[in-house]
């Protein structure tokens, strides 16, 4: 590739000559991009499935190259002023046929050339109003996004705490269930324990008494004699 000025188009050129495509392919990709601005020249030529597409896109970043080094020309105020395929030298080869014979083969070749220019001060303003509206939209839909981000956070949280409070009410009504049940169960056991007791009435609290006077007296009566025995001794001492 060369990059050369010259004074038939203004603007800055770049030209790959004896590329191995034919003109008329070429062609059809550079009618894509004429009259685009780089950027958007570069992303037709990105989603073009073409062989002649990624060469064009190789000749206009060279290009695009050449402005900013060569004329310090903003890259993002250059646009395709003009872009066109020319004729160049064709190779013939031969290719055996039936019979012995021989057909042509013309291989084309073409010099590609793109020129780029600092787009017009209107076209420049315009642009320039399109990117700050873009920008302000951005901004809106951004702020826009926030303010729901922050709403539905605080809707969130507003939910995750109603949850705990009702989470701590259960628990509360589950601590009281149970200790209602471990009253309920502590006062049938008492009764259980007072209903296995015995009730002691005033007939047997006599019974008892005269049971222990017939013991007392049981206990006299086998004392005696031997209290009886003691005192003869004693006297025949």
């Amino acid at each position: 590739m060369t990059a050369t000025k010259t004074n038939e188009r203004p603007g800055t050129r770049a030209v790959h000559r004896h590329s191995g495509i034919p003109a008329s392919k070429a062609r059809q990709v550079l009618d894509l991009i004429r009259g685009q601005d780089v950027q958007r020249a570069a992303e037709i030529l990105n989603g073009v499935e073409r062989e002649a597409a990624e060469v064009i896109g190789k000749v206009l970043a060279s290009a695009v190259a050449n402005a900013a080094h060569n004329d310090q020309q903003n890259p993002e105020e250059l646009y395709v002023s003009a872009c066109f395929a020319d004729e160049g030298a064709t190779m013939k080869r031969w290719r055996p046929r039936a019979r012995g014979r021989a057909t042509r083969i013309r291989k084309r070749t073409c010099h590609i050339t793109i020129i780029v220019s600092r787009l017009p001060a209107d076209k420049l303003e315009l642009r320039r109003r399109r990117m700050e509206a873009v920008s302000s939209n951005r901004s809106r839909r951004v702020d826009a996004s926030r303010k729901r981000a922050d709403l539905s956070g605080r809707l969130s949280r507003r939910r995750t705490a109603q949850a705990e409070r009702a989470a701590a009410a259960e628990a509360e009504a589950e601590a009281a269930d149970t200790t209602d049940e471990d009253l309920t169960d502590q006062a049938l056991d008492e009764a259980q324990v007072n209903d296995a007791e015995p009730e002691v009435t005033e007939a047997d609290t006599v019974d008892a008494g005269v049971d222990e006077d017939d013991a007392l007296e049981d206990s006299t009566a086998d004392d005696a004699p031997a209290a009886a025995d003691a005192d003869e001794k004693s006297e025949d001492e």
